[in-house]
């Protein structure tokens, strides 16, 4: 009778073949071709020497040691365009992963993504950055060991496979991070320029791997990658199960984000301004919100920090400009005197060098002057820039005409240099500055030195968060040359503000103004 079958349960012993084949491959061995060679001579003749001379390195060849290593090391990494090796370096992942029962030895995968790879690309072009990515992938390879993996990556990151080896641990891997960081470390020189790169890696140890196969371990290292940028620059994160989750959170918000943008939902809301001279409408201050279909209007607070996380910052200023500068067409079609709307613009946007042409167009698209359109950055962007991208396209939108305010005055450590720097045309005093002011003698003081600065360098002031009519007169009081907040009005939408303006004109035709003297 014959003996049952184990195949579907164990493994089964591998043939001579099998096991002989890896000592073939050994490079080493071919150390002593001559040798064997000359043996073969004095054992069998010329003949045999002829017959061992020739077929030893062919059975070296079918077995793999001319072949070079078992490796998926990144090659021809250029020019632009060139196809990612995505697929080898899964091949060389799967294959670890298949043989770590056999064996005992498993792997790990890491992704590494340039925390200034935007930066990068604006400031230099892509050749530079396609030269520092050749330059990145020769030193990575150089701090790894033989038999591991490096591959390039669709976005310019890059994905490391180490060679089946038996311990694999966190601490470990953690220092192999660590490692690959610091061989990245050292400036790059390219035309006489240093340049510097920082990076974030992301890894995700085999046993951890949400699948046994390489796609999977592959995912969740960029997972990890991912989340290590979000905490970047310069971290490194291990995965761990509810990291996809979160990642899946984030991919769920941020379509729905764009789907809000898409259709609508997410839309400016407009806020005036006031001359404290004259009482007359200065202009609009456009403030996104996001009508929700179940949650109602929601306030920028809660879901702008998403749109930057999600990477969608050009997207929001692009649906607030073109609604910025509808509203003005069709409040000038309705008779209605509003010299210009404020726009906030993000880091992201003055990082495009293509704004100034971008604007542009918009405003011809429009039939708008420049003047129309008042840029607002934060202060904190202009205290902390040295883009040269934002730096010249800040330029360019002066000499285009449109206003630049300098939002938050106050909590961002901008000098006086920066200020003429970037051709500032008025600042926008801080509310932490304003409230109480017609109580606080220390707030009027601090107040009174900003708008003393201004008024010498020739600057328009506007006052934010104005609550009070105390508020209001102080600083009319003090100089500042307009105000803004819930004290005038809060921000409304586009719908509701003709009727709101034509009742302003109505109420400051009757009444007298702050600032100024009644006969």
């Amino acid at each position: 009778m014959p003996r049952p079958s184990h195949q579907s349960t164990a493994v089964s012993r591998p043939g001579f073949a099998a096991r002989i084949k890896p000592w073939l491959r050994r490079p080493e061995l071919l150390v002593f071709l001559p040798a064997i060679s000359l043996l073969a001579y004095w054992v069998g003749g010329e003949s045999i020497m002829m017959m061992t001379a020739l077929g030893l390195p062919l059975i070296f060849l079918f077995a793999g040691v001319l072949r070079g290593t078992n490796t998926f090391s990144v090659t021809d990494i250029d020019p632009p365009g060139s196809i990612a090796h995505r697929p080898q370096i899964t091949k060389f992942l799967d294959h670890a992963l298949q043989e770590a029962d056999t064996t005992g030895r498993t792997t790990a995968c890491f992704v590494i993504q340039f925390d200034d790879a935007d930066e990068l690309l604006d400031r230099h072009g892509r050749a530079v950055q396609t030269e520092v990515l050749i330059r990145s992938a020769e030193r990575l390879c150089a701090a790894l060991r033989d038999g591991d993996s490096v591959a390039r990556l669709e976005g310019g990151g890059f994905a490391v496979a180490l060679a089946p080896m038996r311990r694999v641990d966190l601490e470990g891997m953690i220092q192999v991070a660590a490692r690959l960081q610091e061989a990245l470390t050292p400036p790059i020189s390219i035309d006489a320029a240093k340049l510097y790169v920082n990076c974030s890696i992301g890894f995700c140890l085999g046993a951890r791997s949400p699948q046994p196969i390489g796609a999977a371990l592959l995912d969740a290292a960029q997972v990890a990658a991912d989340e290590a940028r979000r905490n970047g620059p310069g971290a490194i994160r291990a995965y761990i199960p509810g990291m996809a989750r979160k990642r899946s959170d984030r991919d769920a918000l941020r379509n729905e984000l764009e789907r809000a943008m898409e259709e609508g939902d997410i839309r400016p809301h407009y806020q005036p301004q006031i001359c404290t001279d004259t009482g007359e409408i200065s202009g609009f201050e456009a403030l996104a919100r996001w009508h929700h279909a179940d949650r109602g209007i929601i306030s920028p607070s809660e879901f702008l920090p998403a749109i930057e996380e999600a990477g969608l910052c050009e997207r929001l200023g692009e649906v607030m400009l073109y609604h910025a500068l509808a509203a003005i067409v069709s409040w000038d079609k309705a008779g209605l005197r509003v010299p210009n709307v404020g726009v906030n613009f993000s880091a992201a946007e003055l990082r495009n060098p293509r704004l100034a042409e971008k604007l542009k167009w918009e405003l011809d698209r429009f039939d708008l002057t420049p003047d129309r359109l008042c840029v607002e950055i934060l202060e904190t962007v202009i205290a902390e820039t040295d883009n040269d991208v934002i730096v010249r396209n800040i330029l360019e939108l002066s000499k285009l005409g449109c206003g630049i305010d300098l939002d938050d005055f106050g909590t961002g450590h901008s000098s006086i240099t920066n200020i003429r720097r970037f051709a500032v045309r008025r600042i926008k005093i801080d509310r932490s500055f304003v409230r109480k002011v017609d109580e606080d003698r220390e707030q009027q003081k601090l107040v009174s030195g900003i708008l003393s600065l201004a008024e010498r360098m020739g600057l328009e002031t506007l006052a934010e968060g104005i609550e009070s009519v105390g508020e209001h007169a102080m600083l009319a009081q003090l100089g500042c040359g307009h105000v803004q907040g819930f004290l005038i009005a809060k921000p409304m939408a586009f719908e509701a503000t003709q009727d709101w303006i034509i009742q302003h004109q109505s109420r400051r035709a009757k009444l007298p103004q702050i600032g100024t003297r009644t006969r």
